[in-house]
């Protein structure tokens, strides 16, 4: 029955894969063959056809060399290769564009995320829910960063409307055409399952293991993580791209801040000798300019139009189907932005 399913998930995944499994990878050198390993060892498994697909974005310590060996083996493996790092979001995206699959896996590439859960999300897309959000409920990091992580979950789940416990986490399964016309930007890849629910998705969440990092280093970044809230402005009120948000939002949160700090002079000026008051102090004038600038740079960025520019492909490696091991495919991406 083993043999059986592996042939019938070798031969499908050559056409049209039921499965895609998207790998993120950046700068895991060490961690691609074990992680490669383990990986086909529980899809081999689960009766289905099936195909994955690695985005490297930007590696430079030779991990997409070994992906490039790993699909020249197996003709169910592909790899989008980046020009450069663009982010984890222009991955995901990445990953929606490339892939065949009419259910979509997302995984880490830094073996955090556990294989044997995949089977679990998928018997939950069998069930008839079009997302299953893995939950990392224990969760191997710092108790300050999760503490951090469970209140920027409780937050979103809160504005959104959508009961899902753990946004960040990478390991979820979509069906294809709750997500497949999304244009992801900036931090954006955290907010799938909010897109996904504006699309009518039926949506479920279940744990799933995390495990302690083995090799490699963490690329969490707090920075990021906060950016989501200006994301969170950009989908529920503009519905495009946060990139442009980021910059007009810190320059309106600038204007007000040095509105408040000569409110705070003009404030102190009154009650401190020579009592310069209100009606004859340009600082007031100075506030009120300042904090008008700070509303109407907000309110561009509330109408700017997105931009649809996140990424820049390489190449697709990919092996030639029914052919031994040998010469791969090796597509040139074309220099344009996606």
């Amino acid at each position: 029955m083993a043999r059986h399913a592996r042939a019938m998930a070798r031969h499908a995944a050559t056409e049209t894969p039921h499965v895609s499994v998207i790998v993120l990878v950046y700068n895991e050198v060490d961690s691609v063959e074990p992680l490669h390993r383990e990986l086909m060892g529980v899809l081999d498994a689960i009766g289905t056809s099936f195909e994955v697909l690695y985005i490297d974005d930007g590696s430079r310590d030779g991990s997409n060399e070994k992906l490039g060996q790993i699909a020249a083996r197996d003709e169910r493996v592909r790899v989008v290769s980046f020009r450069r790092n663009f982010g984890r979001t222009a991955a995901v995206q990445a990953g929606i564009d490339h892939s065949r699959g009419a259910v979509l896996v997302f995984f880490d590439g830094d073996m955090q995320n556990d294989p044997h859960d995949i089977p679990h999300l998928l018997e939950k897309m069998d069930e008839g829910y079009d997302v299953a959000s893995g939950w990392r409920r224990a969760r191997a990091a710092s108790r300050s960063r999760a503490l951090l992580s469970s209140i920027a979950n409780g937050v979103m789940a809160r504005l959104t409307g959508v009961g899902v416990s753990d946004f960040g986490c990478t390991l979820k399964a979509f069906r294809r055409e709750v997500i497949e016309g999304v244009r992801l930007d900036g931090e954006m890849r955290r907010l799938l399952p909010v897109y996904a629910a504006e699309a009518g998705a039926r949506i479920t969440e279940l744990p799933v293991n995390h495990r302690p990092r083995t090799y490699g280093k963490s690329k969490y970044s707090l920075a990021a993580s906060s950016r989501v809230l200006l994301d969170l402005v950009a989908v529920k009120l503009v519905g495009g791209s946060p990139r442009p948000v980021y910059s007009l939002g810190v320059a309106a949160a600038g204007a007000w801040l040095l509105a408040l700090a000569a409110g705070v002079v003009v404030a102190v000026q009154r009650v401190v000798p020579p009592y310069v008051h209100v009606h004859a102090n340009l600082l007031v004038v100075a506030a009120v300019g300042l904090a008008i600038i700070g509303v109407q740079l907000f309110l561009a960025a509330l109408t700017i139009k997105r931009s649809e520019s996140t990424y820049v492909v390489r190449e697709v490696i990919a092996r030639p189907p029914h052919r031994q091991p040998g010469p791969m495919e090796r597509t040139a991406g074309r220099a344009t932005l996606r």
